[in-house]
């Protein structure tokens, strides 16, 4: 193979690969989690602590503001099956994916310091979510699913739990650096740090597949019995075969729901909690035990993935964001902010723990970068609703109470589906594309 999008297969970079004194899946584990953090400007998280800034320095409405961003996530999923992403990695790698993102990601963020108008702000949304969100994220965890099959859960919570130590401290630190520099200069270290630090990263350390270097999954050069097991149980549909089945559909579902309505809440969350009296700065300490109970809890989700469906612990993560939107609007307290932060970060956990390793559980690796890329795609859609539908609910009612209310049945409803609907038992037809590269 002579992909220059793998690059893995090259002289000195392939010598990286099998030169590793220990599986090369744990390189693999711990850049992919790096990706995965570096996404942070392309995420709510990280865009939360600037719209205040874009209310009042650009003169824009929060409607206005959130309607821009919904178009800039709508655009991503639009994006990410109009271009293909997903097989893209497919057939180039995620090492050509993830380093054009870091690059364009690391510009977008410095375009993002001059924006003077809502549409340059709409322009910024679009690069932000779609080379952040939507892209970086997608090469980086298909990246890691590819390299482990049997203990896929307990490695991907070994990610998450580092992913949640990060994500409890960005935010923090992303608003520090604004209260000393300015949003706008922020936006450009942001930009620096993507261009020096990530793309670097994905050049020299990111690989397709074990299998492309004589390796297996889960580690070693020849297949033990139970790897073996486990990489002969794979189904391996195609998109289209995934699409048939009802089970894609109900995680979808569930995934829009926990994009959608999480996505408003962490888009809206300054206002959320000065709107009952709290301090702004309550705000970004919500972050603090959000990221703390990820961090405790992501690993031993990560084990349960592995023994249990993964449908079960999103069912859970459902439940939780019902339980979430009913505490949202009843914040009284700085104590009751935190601990609607770890509520919050509970559901988020569990909903990463499933969602992280799910698809290639129930759909193989073969095809994993198409079938996660479409995935992905419709959760986009339903995190590019929420924090529309929430501005507008605050601008036209004055408080979020009453659409929380009526939201928390949602997720609930869905956590019943996903329970009952059966998980696909193999191939019913056209068998043999499931073996197309």
């Amino acid at each position: 193979m002579t992909d220059l999008g793998e690059g893995g297969t090259h002289g000195r970079l392939d010598r990286l690969v099998t030169g590793c004194p220990i599986y090369y899946g744990w390189v693999i584990l711990v850049v992919g989690t790096f990706g995965v953090a570096m996404t942070g400007p392309g995420q709510t998280y990280i865009v939360s602590m600037f719209i205040e800034h874009f209310i009042r320095d650009l003169g824009l409405s929060r409607s206005v503001v959130s309607t821009l961003y919904m178009i800039g996530t709508l655009s991503n999923a639009i994006l990410l099956q109009l271009i293909g992403v997903g097989r893209i990695i497919d057939r180039r790698g995620p090492r050509f994916v993830a380093l054009l993102c870091a690059l364009l990601l690391g510009g977008t963020c410095i375009y993002m310091g001059f924006v003077s108008s809502a549409v340059m702000l709409a322009i910024g949304f679009i690069g932000l979510r779609f080379f952040g969100q939507g892209s970086l994220t997608l090469s980086s965890s298909t990246m890691m699913n590819q390299w482990w099959v049997r203990r896929r859960g307990t490695v991907r919570g070994l990610s998450g739990t580092a992913f949640s130590g990060i994500v409890s401290v960005l935010p923090g630190i992303t608003m520090a650096l604004i209260g000393a520099v300015g949003w706008r200069p922020a936006y450009v270290v942001w930009g620096g740090a993507l261009i020096a630090l990530m793309a670097p990263v994905a050049w020299l350390f990111y690989r397709r597949r074990p299998e492309d270097h004589g390796l297996v999954p889960d580690g070693g050069t020849v297949r033990t019995r139970r790897s073996k097991a486990a990489v002969d149980a794979e189904v391996d549909l195609t998109l289209s075969q995934a699409l048939r089945t009802p089970l894609f559909w109900a995680l979808s579902f569930g995934i829009a729901s926990m994009s959608m309505l999480g996505t408003g809440l962490i888009f809206h969350m300054e206002s959320i909690v000065t709107d009952q009296g709290l301090a702004a700065s309550v705000a970004a300490a919500v972050f603090v035990p959000m990221g703390l109970v990820q961090a405790i809890l992501r690993f031993p989700l990560g084990i349960l993935a592995d023994l249990i469906a993964p449908k079960l612990v999103l069912a859970g993560a459902l439940v939780l964001q019902g339980v979430t939107l009913w505490m949202a609007p009843r914040l009284s307290s700085q104590l009751g902010a935190l601990v609607y932060g770890g509520v919050f970060g509970a559901m988020q956990v569990a909903w990463s723990a499933a969602g992280s390793v799910m698809w290639a559980k129930y759909y193989g690796r073969l095809h994993l970068g198409s079938i996660t890329g479409a995935a992905i795609s419709i959760g986009i859609v339903g995190s590019s609703l929420g924090p529309m539908a929430m501005g507008f609910a605050r601008d036209l009612m004055g408080t979020y109470a009453t659409f929380f209310n009526l939201s928390a049945f949602i997720p609930l409803a869905l956590a019943v589906v996903v329970v009952i609907v059966r998980t696909p038992r193999g191939v019913s037809s056209d068998t043999t594309a499931t073996k197309e590269a």
